[in-house]
């Protein structure tokens, strides 16, 4: 099924951390649809990021372009910020969606574990955000965040995790703060959409989560998808986290 034009979105450019794959990719389909032109981010997967730019530049010429970095190297970011605006002459719209996902044993958690997870999931965001925060003032522009309904309900097992999208919740409400009125800041808080490829749940521990959810089913990457692009266009939103959790936080 198309994807209707959105006239906010429309020739705006929105970079999208994490584009290559998963739900970043799904992000970065569903905003250039609706008529967005896309900085796709990648750290490692260059060769999907690029596959992606082909289709998307395909579909409308001169409409993506693929910027690589470690977002955990601040050095790298005010550069990457100026390519996008050499290129495209603009940013109105980042969705910081790369992040690291893996438990951490109390007892057990270390520094490198640290630096992944905090450094993905918060470090990486604030710094990206702060070095993109003037053109995006200059836009009237909008960021969203991904985060997780695990941000304010911790999952067991994942403190570190859980900790660090706590913090990137509570940085989500500050930047709204701090970057009023002229930018907006929102996040979404994704439940039980796409699983770990490393086997970190069973399969009876995915069918308990499930059966938890009020809809009794696993959500898609375009749910979120479709959450981000209506908080990148809702004009008179910002400070807020909208839930895609198919219920799972009404009971928990």
């Amino acid at each position: 099924m198309s994807v209707p034009s959105n006239p906010v979105l429309h020739d705006s450019v929105v970079m999208v951390t994490g584009a290559a794959r998963r739900v970043g990719s799904a992000i970065a389909r569903h905003l250039h649809a609706q008529g967005a032109r896309l900085v796709l981010h990648c750290r490692t997967a260059r060769e999907a990021a690029d596959a992606l730019a082909v289709a998307l530049n395909g579909a409308r010429p001169g409409s993506a372009m693929v910027v690589q970095a470690d977002l955990c190297d601040i050095a790298q970011l005010p550069t990457l910020i100026a390519a996008v605006q050499s290129r495209f002459g603009r940013l109105d719209g980042l969705v910081n969606n790369a992040s690291s996902f893996f438990p951490t044993a109390v007892g057990e958690i270390n520094e490198t574990a640290w630096l992944d997870l905090v450094g993905s999931n918060f470090k990486a965001p604030l710094f990206l955000s702060q070095a993109a925060a003037p053109a995006l003032r200059a836009a009237g522009g909008a960021i969203v965040n991904i985060t997780d309904i695990h941000a304010e309900r911790p999952l067991p097992g994942y403190p570190l995790y859980s900790a660090a999208k706590g913090a990137l919740l509570t940085l989500t409400r500050a930047l709204a703060v701090e970057l009023a009125p002229e930018v907006r800041v929102n996040a979404v808080a994704p439940g039980p959409i796409l699983w770990p490829d490393d086997g970190q749940f069973a399969d009876a521990e995915r069918a308990a989560i499930v059966r938890h959810t009020l809809l009794k089913r696993e959500g898609t990457p375009e749910d979120i998808a479709g959450a981000v692009a209506f908080l990148m266009s809702a004009g008179y939103v910002t400070g807020q986290v909208l839930n895609v959790d198919g219920g799972r936080t009404a009971h928990l």
